[in-house]
């Protein structure tokens, strides 16, 4: 079992930063990749960004290439989102999830955290 807590989120400028955190714990041995997701209010959640453990691949959604960068501490078990130029339209609850490596499907998530971006 891997737990997983975000933290970092708040409310942010049009065109500022935040960076959030992700912290897992358990079984984070069997830890294939971690990614971001986000559901912003009457959407569906959608991917945002991932890092494969061992290789430190990075994937990322054409909607935040550029100005979203994620990045890991493989020694902290932990995952940054570092978030630059925010728009209104990156206002969701972030989630950051886990895939283990039986898998390599997302089955650990967090609780989210809310980031807010205004005018």
């Amino acid at each position: 079992q891997v737990q997983v807590e975000e933290s970092g989120g708040g409310l942010v400028q049009a065109g500022g930063s935040l960076r959030l955190s992700c912290v897992a714990s358990g079984r984070t041995f069997s830890t294939y990749a971690v990614g971001w997701f986000r559901q912003a209010p009457g959407k569906a959640r959608e991917f945002v960004a991932q890092i494969t453990w061992s290789t430190d691949r990075t994937y990322y959604a054409d909607s935040v290439k550029g100005r979203f960068a994620i990045s890991g501490d493989n020694a902290r078990n932990t995952v940054y989102l570092q978030m630059n130029s925010l728009k209104i339209e990156d206002t969701a609850v972030y989630y950051c999830a886990v895939a283990g490596v039986s898998n390599q499907q997302f089955d650990y998530w967090g609780q989210g955290t809310q980031v807010t971006v205004s005018s």
